[in-house]
């Protein structure tokens, strides 16, 4: 059983294509249960954040896996499968993991080295083990993956820049607020929507910027009410109002940060109107961050005067998301390292049932053969039975000794699966046995190239957008 990744994010899709491909929180569990229903797939994870959607499937044939996944994502988003598959990428066992490994680094988000993302791989694996669509590879891997993430940030400095999206967005806020009067954030007023870990973060955001007050608009008020008070704690005017109140807070807002996930426009065109209606000044500009995915703020709202958007397209070519070379740098070597480490172990544990069917299968052997000699000296006496059993038992474990210890050194390297199917083949271990320890299929990058391109025309057509590269 390997690991199959077939995901699209900000790397290679427009925010359009996410807003359409994006799994929600309601949608997730429903999502794992038909990928749990294929024959091909023992294992899921849905990886499902503002900028990429990925799904980790635990499967035993490449090509069926790929097939199942791939329809199922152009049903969910309603496109269809060949334009879909057009920004799609594939990463397959080894390349699997070395790209989580990646994105919980940082080294893979639109914000190089934001942190957030480590909380999205941790709620996407908590989701999957409470389905019970996470096994033994999947929790490894994810579990190594927050471990990569945490010593990456622990040990460079690939987040000095404070990297997130929410600091990148209030960073062209304030330079838009200060262009048109005032002091960027200092003193002024936020809004934002959203109370979950999204606002959170843009909370704390606002309040290391100097925001002078906070409204916190939420569907469920006493959430909300929560995230104001932990803003309040901190010396800050806040206060949490309803969803139903949000053009009356829009209209007093000078950044409105909204982040909610929800699917459809949360601040429409008539909200934004009602809102300038009734602010004090004619001439005061709002500035709205729109970080949801799909959109918070319905498109038009963009062309009103008196309102500028800021929203995951723009923030995709924004400079400043980007981490100083070193540092990116040093993570990678860092997440390279770990990978080694982590695929040495993965080969280890393969290889040790494949050990213990044969000292199995070498007891079986020894068991039989002092039965039959039983049978043909009936005449020794116990002390001399069980030095017999003693001494052949000896010679077995010390023939043993050197190969099953020289081939679990040997299965930390790559190809080392292929000693244990030799070890399989020499000792004629049984069918059963090797079937139970059989290790995950193995293909070379040119090989997993070819087959896909083979895949790619049977089953998806013209995918001439998806690079080979990325397998």
């Amino acid at each position: 059983m390997s690991v199959l990744l077939v995901g699209i994010s900000h790397r290679s899709a427009p925010v359009a294509v996410l807003e359409r491909v994006a799994i929600t929180d309601t949608d997730r569990p429903k999502m794992t249960e038909k990928m749990l229903a294929s024959s091909h797939i023992s294992e899921v994870m849905i990886v499902s954040t503002c900028n990429r959607v990925e799904i980790y499937a635990v499967v035993d044939a490449f090509h069926g896996a790929l097939a199942e996944v791939g329809e199922l994502l152009a049903k969910h988003s309603g496109m269809p499968l060949a334009d879909l598959t057009k920004h799609a990428y594939v990463r397959y066992s080894e390349a699997a993991a070395e790209h989580l490994f990646a994105v919980a680094s940082g080294l893979d988000s639109m914000v190089i080295g934001e942190q957030q993302v480590l909380g999205q791989i941790r709620a996407a694996y908590a989701s999957s083990d409470a389905q019970q669509a996470a096994g033994r590879v999947l929790h490894e891997l994810a579990q190594q993956a927050l471990r990569v993430g945490k010593r990456v940030h622990s040990e460079t400095g690939i987040d000095s820049a404070g990297a997130s999206v929410v600091s990148v967005a209030l960073e062209r806020a304030s330079a838009q607020l200060a262009v048109t009067g005032g002091s960027d954030l200092v003193g002024r007023t936020g809004v934002v929507v959203g109370a979950g870990a999204m606002g959170g973060l843009a909370v704390a955001h606002l309040i290391r910027a100097g925001i002078g007050e906070i409204v916190v608009v939420n569907r469920t008020q006493d959430r909300g009410q929560r995230l104001a008070d932990t803003a309040s704690a901190q010396g800050v005017t806040a206060r949490a109002v309803a969803l139903d109140h949000l053009t009356e807070a829009m209209s007093n807002a000078d950044v409105l940060i909204t982040c909610t996930g929800a699917v459809g426009a949360v601040v429409t065109l008539a909200d934004a109107h009602r809102a300038l209606a009734k602010r004090d000044c004619a001439d005061r500009l709002m500035v709205i961050c729109d970080l949801g995915l799909p959109r918070d703020v319905e498109h038009a709202v963009a062309g009103l005067p008196g309102i500028f958007v800021i929203d995951m397209e723009t923030l995709q070519h924004d400079p400043a998301a980007g981490a100083a070379a070193a540092d990116a740098e040093a993570a990678r070597e860092i997440v390279a390292g770990e990978l080694a480490q982590y695929l040495a172990s993965q080969r280890l544990a393969e290889v040790t049932p494949t050990v213990t069917a044969l000292r199995q299968r070498a007891a079986e052997v020894v068991e039989a053969e002092l039965m039959r000699l039983e049978t043909r000296l009936p005449g020794l006496d116990n002390p001399q039975r069980d030095e017999v059993a003693r001494t052949v038992r000896r010679v077995v474990d010390k023939l043993l000794h050197a190969p099953t210890v020289r081939i679990k050194q040997l299965a930390s390297s790559p190809g080392g699966d292929t000693y244990a199917e030799a070890l399989r083949e020499l000792f004629e271990l049984k069918p059963g046995a090797a079937q139970a320890v059989a290790t995950p299929m193995e293909i070379s990058a040119v090989e997993l190239a070819d087959d896909f391109t083979i895949a790619r025309e049977q089953l998806f057509g013209d995918i001439s957008g998806l690079d080979r590269g990325a397998l």
